[in-house]
């Protein structure tokens, strides 16, 4: 598979959706993961990221301003001992509790299929980090509507041992913009990652198109320690 540059790959798709980023960093030390959420509807556009604990949720940046909060309101990121729990929607809550009563990452999400969103019937993406000891590996999930049927919901995971340093895998929602928005087609992508928190949160909230995205999370986790930086971008502020 080609390693893609994800700076080109971000650039290049104004609404790619909702997208998650696991990898290792370039100097093979840290694991590394990123979500980013885009918007094109007010209800959509008015969320901030926030940390909540070890994890994080998305809010109404404007509370007066928020209309259903069924599909926008989550928590994102959550931590289970060893294992960071990285979703687009509430399915985190779902694996976590599943992980929690001895579940694989697949098997908790058994009872849950695409968003009720019709006609995208939008994909559920998630993933998982598991750094214990010294060792790091890596799973991502997509389940999605049958070609935009609602009536079958495909499911696919995806599972990486031992990381090569400087690549990383990016899924999302959407293969590009349009009405009714097509779900994400095939594997994750395989793209290059940086070494430095910073760099690597810069480039990609500069090259998530200006008018969709609403906010971003980056976190480096050391897999020798499991000690993690954080960053968080959100465009309201």
């Amino acid at each position: 598979m080609e390693l893609l540059s994800l700076e080109q790959e971000l650039k290049e798709n104004a609404y790619p959706g909702r997208g998650i980023v696991i990898g290792r960093s370039a100097d093979g030390k840290k694991a590394v993961t990123a979500y980013f959420i885009m918007g094109r509807s007010t209800n959509s556009r008015n969320r901030i990221f926030v940390e909540d604990g070890q994890g994080i949720r998305t809010q109404a940046f404007d509370p007066s301003k928020l209309e259903d909060p069924s599909l926008i309101i989550y928590a994102p990121v959550r931590v289970l001992g060893r294992r960071t729990i990285v979703t687009n929607g509430d399915q985190t809550d779902t694996i976590y509790d599943g992980m929690d009563c001895k579940l694989t990452f697949e098997q908790s999400l058994r009872c849950r299929e695409f968003e009720p969103d019709g006609p995208n019937y939008t994909p559920r993406i998630s993933g998982i980090l598991t750094v214990d000891e010294g060792k790091y590996d890596y799973a991502m999930s997509i389940l999605k509507s049958n070609n935009g049927s609602p009536d079958a919901c495909n499911r696919y995971t995806f599972a990486y041992e031992n990381p090569t340093a400087g690549e990383g895998h990016f899924i999302h929602t959407y293969m590009h913009d349009g009405a009714p928005l097509p779900s994400f087609e095939g594997e994750p992508k395989l793209v290059s990652v940086y070494d430095e928190i910073d760099a690597y949160t810069n480039m990609i909230w500069d090259s998530l198109n200006m008018d969709n995205k609403v906010s971003l999370f980056v976190r480096f986790i050391d897999i020798a320690t499991g000690a993690y930086e954080t960053r968080i971008k959100n465009k309201n502020q």
